[in-house]
């Protein structure tokens, strides 16, 4: 799979987890989301991982906006989590606690969305990102600061830690180093609506393709918030339709516009698509 091929993958901006032992929530998710992420890690207890697999198996769920998050490579779910799989039509898969590149070659016949969500997987975020299998990385803040031996990602205002932002902007550098798309962590305070979307907004401005969620409300916060805005669209056309009659660097509106204003501009239709 080259750079040409992975940056054709995108589910759209708001992907929503859904518990692996409750497959029958799937349909109602994707009317909801633009992609279901169908949990077989945290969101199962131990003793019921075996259950979400064989409720996985016998859903049968169509692959066509699903990914299916298995556990850490090394657990003895991991390969249980691949057993079952074969028994599917999935074929793009969430590796938790990605760190490994090596752990990964059993899934070169699938999309791999590596989550980063340890110390060890954020410094090794470029190497993940560099596997033919991988399409996206993703990263996580609770689990990275407990693998810090920390207790919480945020301040007490709600903004993330700087060891937090360090992480994302790695996995989202490392990400578009590749050509791979890059997926910015979840919100866990459900009711911050307003918090939500300020780092959407940010998430999207800085090159992020998506956010995952944890509930169905949270889905069209996040829409909205990479949606770009009408006067964004409008400048964007502008400063394009502009350029077509320039040669090399010129102004528009006041400001100097150059190639990676012009990328901006079309990332900006991209998103609205046109």
């Amino acid at each position: 799979m080259n750079g040409e091929q992975a940056r054709a993958f995108d589910l759209g901006p708001a992907l929503l987890f859904v518990p692996g032992d409750r497959p029958e929530r799937l349909p109602k998710a994707l009317e909801r989301a633009d992609a279901a992420i169908l949990d077989l890690e945290d969101a199962v207890s131990p003793d019921a991982k075996a259950a979400a697999r064989e409720a996985m198996i016998a859903a049968d769920p169509d692959p066509e906006r699903l990914i299916v998050r298995v556990n850490a490579p090394g657990t003895p779910d991991f390969a249980r989590d691949l057993a079952a799989l074969e028994r599917t039509r999935v074929r793009r898969v969430m590796v938790a606690k990605a760190e490994d590149p090596a752990s990964l070659d059993l899934l070169e016949h699938v999309e791999v969305i590596a989550l980063c969500e340890t110390a060890r997987g954020i410094v090794r975020a470029e190497q993940l990102a560099a596997l033919p299998q991988v399409v996206a990385l993703m990263w996580g803040a609770e689990d990275l600061v407990a693998s810090l031996g920390g207790t919480s990602s945020r301040r007490d205002d709600g903004g993330y830690r700087d060891v937090a932002r360090l992480a994302r902007a790695r996995v989202l550098l490392a990400a578009g180093s590749f050509g791979k798309r890059a997926i910015d962590a979840v919100h866990v305070d459900i009711a911050d609506h307003d918090g939500l979307a300020e780092e959407a907004r940010d998430a999207a401005a800085s090159g992020f393709a998506a956010t995952a969620c944890i509930h169905p409300g949270q889905v069209a916060t996040i829409r909205a918030a990479y949606a770009p805005s009408a006067d964004l669209v409008a400048w964007a056309r502008g400063v394009l339709e502009a350029a077509e009659g320039e040669r090399g660097v010129f102004r528009y509106e006041g400001r100097m516009v150059d190639e990676p204003v012009l990328r901006h501009a079309r990332s900006v239709v991209a998103r609205a698509g046109e």
